[in-house]
C-alpha cells in the first residue's frame, strides 16, 4: 500500500503575492502576536488546492511560518478546513543541521515529511533545498514548485503536482 502523500503549503509569496493586485484578490487584515498584517488573497487557491487534494489522495499540509495563524488568518478566506502546520520556531534547530545553502524551512520539512511522499509549493525553494532533500536518506520522493512570489499560485503550479502525484501509486481508500 502506498504511504499518502503530503502537498505542503507556504503562504506569503504562494498564496499571498507579492505583485500588483489583480481583480481576484481580495485584502484581508490579519494579526498574529500583536502585529497587523495585510495579506492578498485569491479564494480560487483554496478550491485549486482542495481539489488536488481530493483527486490524488494528498493530505494539505501548512509549511509557512505563520505556523497555526495560517488556520486562523489564511485558511478560512480560502475556504480551506483546518490543516496541520509544520512546526517552524525560530529558537530552535531542526533535528538535523543544515548544509547545502538551503533556506532555514527546508530541515524542517525533512524531519515531518519522514519518508513520505510530498510537493513543496514555496517561492523560496532552490536547487540547494532540492540537493539538501535529495541527500537526505529519510526524504522519500518529493517535488518542489516553485511558485513565482510576484504571482502566487498559478493553475500551471497546481496542474504540476498533479501531473507528479498521478503517476504515483494511490493509497487505496475503502469504504465497503
Amino acid at each position: 500500500m502506498a504511504e499518502q502523500p503530503l502537498l505542503l503549503v507556504d503562504v506569503d509569496g504562494v498564496l499571498n503575492p507579492t505583485g500588483r493586485q489583480r481583480g481576484d484578490f481580495r485584502t484581508y487584515d490579519c494579526v498574529t502576536s500583536g502585529t497587523l498584517y495585510k495579506v492578498r488573497l485569491n479564494r480560487t487557491h483554496g478550491t485549486w488546492l482542495l481539489t488536488l487534494a481530493q483527486n490524488t489522495g494528498a493530505a494539505l499540509i501548512w509549511a509557512t511560518t505563520w505556523e497555526d495563524a495560517a488556520n486562523d488568518w489564511i485558511g478560512p478566506p480560502l475556504g480551506l478546513p483546518t490543516l496541520p502546520v509544520i512546526p517552524m520556531p525560530p529558537s530552535a534547530p531542526p533535528a538535523r543541521g543544515r548544509g547545502f545553502g538551503e533556506m532555514f524551512k527546508t530541515p524542517y520539512v525533512a524531519d515531518y515529511v519522514a519518508g513520505r511522499p510530498f510537493v513543496w509549493f514555496d517561492d523560496a525553494v532552490s536547487e540547494a533545498d532540492e540537493e539538501y532533500l535529495r541527500h537526505r536518506s529519510d526524504v522519500g520522493e518529493f517535488l518542489l514548485v516553485q511558485v513565482s512570489a510576484e504571482r502566487g499560485l498559478t493553475r500551471d503550479d497546481v496542474d504540476r503536482a498533479g501531473a507528479w502525484l498521478g503517476d504515483r501509486p494511490r493509497e487505496r481508500r475503502g469504504s465497503g
